[in-house]
């Protein structure tokens, strides 16, 4: 018979009674629900159901059109060395009630648990005691100098392998002709400390894995370790006068193995995580605070925003905000992946983290600590990190049953070998060695391992991802659709034709440039921003007037000008010879001011052609696509003849013009219907439903924050260049997750049959299992050297 169970759901969304009557319609028709009643002023939902149903309620809850907010916590565990005990922390926390998800990282030790109902985690902390682990929350977690807890790892291991190695020198001697051996009780002396007080640690977790019912690896090497032991303790009272072959060498070089291994492992763990702890440095601890013109150095914690805030040259931003006094340049390439120095001036903005250059800054705090732009990538760094890639769901479906398999294998082993005829010394030896070899550690590290170090990789060069679904999809798309405005163009008109009456280009910018002085129109900015280009000399205008809706008018140098659109031309019943020209310019989408004078006769001067400038990488992102195969779509709301002439430049696979925004989810969807997976970069809050709905969204750095959460990937900067390289990322990523999982489970399907039928001994074995761990990180690390192609260029 099934428990019931009683849940309080918060409930977001419901404004009237027809809500809660929906909610409760919703909760009902799920199965095991006995009753739901919900309570529209306390905005909750009292439902009591047969079995643990969370899940399934929230979905109901969401697909009636409402919300369940979770709250997440992080919580670090100690204790856990293999896949196994990853699969019973995760189930010891998903059976406390109210916890929707739990997902333990291995590499991380910490485990991300989303819930109900905000706590302070005591239950979550029980519940991994009783599985025989140790948890705290993370933002509660004692700061452990992580080198002074390796410095103490490395010390146990030497200590081993000192006492180990007496033990196996007489093999060593063996394979060169000599037959010697240390006497009975040295080797009992050697072995012991080694098999009890440093490998104290496996038989303290072996006996918490077997108490909550479950095995995992230090069980493996308790049992197989203690077999040996235990046979040489027997071998030597029955012995007599004489002193027979022992096994302490065994499970004391077992032991230092396994112990060496997991140091190398730590090592390595500790620098796929380099990439936050490279983030959390920039974080300066004061910063030098401006009150009524006296400096004064302050905590970070102490800043509120509008602070004015002075940034010596070489000190770090250490806030977000906007500059009000100075020039200077800003290095932001540990946060943006930008190599080259950002000129800053007042009105410009900084990012907390980033270095100053050459000049003295005066800054306006615009967002203090959670808010600020590099907390928002280490969160996102961190939680792309804790979060499963969907193949690690086949591996903890592996782990699950490895140990007890193990197991059943090496009673099996033990039982063979007596049948067989063999001693009781040699089967008991062939079934240690299966024990030994089999070791469930690396399946667990496989994933995690490179999706921390191929995350970390991205995030130095300016690629946050943010969950490890988007990392894995990322390898397999075959379409990209782009945005055009803000993502592969500027955003920013600037001047693309020029055409002339009588009159040279030069003096057409000139008089052109001097209507529009003082003017913050942006093709005004466009105008001037072509003069100062060319080093022209713009005159001074007089009686300058606006002309509402068609462009404005003013006298320079004593003539009548007018710089005006198309209306104003057609109003004035003007005909030009330019006029073929400005047709097959406004074809392309382009924008059109006609430079008239207006004298006797009235006569058209010059027209200008303004257009969206193509961002710099937005050809070399669209070949490096079509070069690996990738089609290149673009969707845009613009006009189809601003959209062709892009899509003409860049030379783009298939463009699609004037889509309304909502109507840009659809096309991608239909893409997905074909068969493509695709992937959307945009950068507006028109883009984010596109964004979510396709395969892999890509949000281009200077976007919306609505485009960014919509987004599985976010590029720091706006270069088009870090898509085809966020693919590639993901691409690697992907190559070393196969290689882990292939070469973690060669390990087990060679290692274990080998060791069965007796090719292997112990102390081979245990070097094996050490060495499947530390090859697995070691070749996630390899990912630290991958570098974007953009790059990779002198």
């Amino acid at each position: 018979m099934s428990t019931v169970q009683t849940f309080d759901l918060p409930i977001r969304g419901m404004t009237c009674a027809g809500c809660a009557g929906r909610v409760e319609r919703a909760l009902g028709k799920v199965p095991g629900v006995i009753g739901a009643s919900v309570n529209l002023a306390s905005e909750h939902a009292h439902v009591e159901v047969g079995g643990s149903q969370l899940a399934t309620l929230i979905d109901a809850v969401k697909q009636a059109g409402y919300d369940v907010p979770l709250t997440t916590l992080e919580l670090a565990i100690e204790g856990m060395t293999c896949a196994s005990c990853v699969g019973r922390v995760e189930r010891a926390l998903n059976k406390v009630p109210g916890v929707h998800s739990a997902s333990v990282n291995l590499a991380t030790e910490r485990a991300h648990v989303q819930l109900i109902d905000s706590t302070d985690g005591a239950e979550l902390i029980a519940a991994v005691a009783r599985a025989g682990y140790s948890a705290s929350l993370l933002v509660r977690a004692p700061q452990v100098d992580p080198q002074s807890a390796l410095r103490r790892e490395r010390w146990t291991v030497i200590i081993a392998l000192l006492l180990a190695m007496p033990l196996a020198l007489p093999m060593f001697a063996e394979w060169a002709g000599l037959h010697w051996m240390l006497p009975a009780w040295v080797q009992f002396a050697l072995a012991t400390p080694v098999q009890f007080v440093l490998g104290a640690r496996f038989y303290v977790a072996a006996w918490k894995a077997v108490r909550a019912g479950s095995g995992n690896m230090d069980l493996l090497v308790a049992l197989g370790t203690s077999a040996g032991y235990g046979l040489s303790l027997y071998l030597w009272a029955t012995a007599g006068h004489h002193t027979p072959h022992l096994y302490f060498e065994a499970s004391a070089v077992v032991i230092a193995l396994v112990l060496l291994g997991k140091y190398l492992e730590s090592r390595a763990k500790r620098q796929t995580s380099a990439a936050i702890r490279a983030l959390e440095a920039l974080r300066p601890e004061h910063a030098t605070r401006l009150v009524d013109g006296r400096e004064e150095e302050v905590a970070i914690a102490a800043l509120r925003l509008g602070d004015r805030i002075v940034v010596r040259p070489g000190e770090r931003f250490p806030v977000d905000g906007e500059v009000l006094e100075g020039h200077s340049q800003a290095d932001e390439a540990l946060i943006s992946g930008e190599s080259l120095p950002v000129p800053k001036t007042a009105g410009d903005k900084v990012t907390g983290g980033a270095i100053n250059g050459e000049g003295r800054l005066v800054v306006s705090a615009t967002a203090l600590g959670s808010e600020t732009v590099l907390a928002r990538i280490i969160r996102l760094v961190e939680d792309a990190q804790a979060a499963k890639a969907p193949i690690q769901k086949l591996v903890d479906r592996v782990s699950a049953v490895f140990v007890p398999v193990v197991l059943l294998i090496a009673l099996a082993t033990l039982g063979g070998w007596l049948l067989a005829g063999a001693g009781a010394e040699q089967a008991l030896i062939n079934a240690v060695a299966v024990l030994v070899i089999a070791c469930p550690c690396a399946l667990g590290l496989a994933t995690p391992a490179a999706i921390m170090a191929g995350t970390g990789v991205a995030a130095r060069h300016g690629i946050l991802i943010k969950d490890a679904e988007a990392l894995e999809l990322a390898h397999r798309v075959s379409v990209v659709a782009f945005d055009k405005t803000g993502t592969l163009t500027s955003g920013r008109p600037r001047i693309v034709h020029l055409a002339t009456a009588g009159i040279d280009e030069d003096q057409l910018l000139a008089l052109a440039g001097a209507l529009q002085q003082g003017s913050e129109h942006p093709l005004a900015r466009a105008v001037l921003a072509t003069t100062s280009e060319r080093g022209l000399i713009v005159p001074t205008v007089s009686n300058s007037q606006a002309l509402a809706g068609r462009g404005i008018r003013g006298e320079v140098e004593g003539r009548s000008l007018v710089l005006g659109n198309q209306r104003l031309f057609d109003e004035l019943s003007l005909s030009s010879e330019l006029q073929r020209q400005a047709s097959e310019w406004e074809a392309e989408g382009r924008t059109l001011s006609w430079l008239i004078e207006q004298s006797e006769p009235v006569r058209v001067l010059g027209l200008l052609a303004f257009g969206d400038s193509l961002k710099e990488g937005a050809a070399e992102a669209i070949a490096a696509l079509r070069e690996r195969g990738i089609e290149s779509h673009l969707i845009s709301g613009d006009n189809a003849g601003s959209a062709g002439a892009v899509g003409k430049t860049l030379g783009i696979d298939s463009i699609h013009a004037q889509v309304l925004p909502a109507d840009k989810a659809t096309h991608v969807s239909e893409l997905k219907k074909g068969g493509a997976t695709v992937a959307m970069v945009g950068d507006g809050i028109n883009d984010a439903p596109a964004l979510a709905a396709a395969d892999v969204g890509i949000a281009m750095g200077g976007g919306t924050d609505v485009a960014m959460h919509a987004a599985g990937i976010t590029l720091m900067r706006g270069d088009p260049r870090l898509v085809p390289a966020a693919l590639a990322i993901s691409r690697r990523t992907w190559s070393k997750i196969q290689q882990n999982l292939f070469w973690a489970f060669v390990y087990n399907l060679v290692g274990i049959p080998l060791a069965a039928f007796g090719l292997l001994n112990p102390m081979v074995a245990g070097a094996a299992m050490a060495l499947s761990s530390v090859s697995v990180v070691s070749n996630a690390l390899l990912l630290n050297t991958w570098k974007p192609e953009l790059e990779k260029r002198p």
